[in-house]
């Protein structure tokens, strides 16, 4: 039974891991490299033009990064499958790049066989992720569900202090603005940092702006 070829486009900005993951997929007679792109703007013009069943993906790329890229490609070219493959492990790029619609993120130092079996995988549809990659989205995840549980613990009041806290209200400010003691007000923000966990009134306000809880 003839086995289909998975034709694939490679974009990276260094000719030399170019020219290294040709030679690699061109031991694997399932394997055609069809073309080469050296930034994330040529990637999608070729994603485009060659309409690949598969791509890999370096993240840190000149002219338009490797996330701007996916986005495009997978808004013009839906058929074709997204591989990142990158030096970089840090959580923040790992989820942009998924987020942006890749199927699979692997490291540069990965063995040749989970790389082949990435390419397989998305090839069908299916989805890779290396497992110290997934340890990390995990990470991620739970980070953001505590973040949106700080945000939806804090009860209307609660809020009511931040937003005064935020503006430079004093205590006894806010206990005059809202007609409570200053005594409660202490308890609120006490309750605010623990919940926010932070320890003083500027990072309350830094962390419950950067989450969008408030807004100046």
């Amino acid at each position: 039974m003839d086995v289909k070829t998975i034709r694939i486009l490679l974009a990276d900005d260094h000719p030399v891991v170019r020219e290294g993951l040709i030679t690699m997929l061109g031991r694997e007679p399932s394997f055609q490299v069809v073309g080469e792109a050296k930034d994330g703007f040529e990637a999608v013009q070729k994603a485009k033009e060659l309409k690949p069943d598969v791509i890999l993906m370096d993240l840190r790329m000149p002219r338009v990064d490797g996330v701007e890229a996916i986005t495009q490609i997978v808004d013009a070219e839906p058929s074709s499958q997204i591989i990142i493959l990158t030096t970089y492990s840090d959580d923040e790029y790992i989820f942009k790049g998924i987020a942006a619609g890749a199927k699979a993120y692997l490291l540069k130092d990965s063995p040749r066989d989970d790389l082949f079996a990435a390419i397989r995988a998305v090839s069908h549809g299916e989805s890779l992720i290396q497992p110290v990659i997934a340890s990390k989205l995990i990470h991620r995840f739970a980070e953001m569900s505590r973040q949106t549980d700080g945000q939806d613990s804090l009860s209307d009041r609660e809020l009511e202090v931040l937003r005064l806290m935020a503006i430079g209200s004093a205590n006894k400010e806010i206990a005059s603005h809202l007609s409570i003691t200053n005594s409660t007000v202490k308890t609120h923000i006490a309750n605010i940092f623990q919940k926010l966990n932070v320890t003083d009134r500027t990072e309350a306000v830094t962390e419950s702006l950067k989450r969008g809880i408030i807004k100046l």
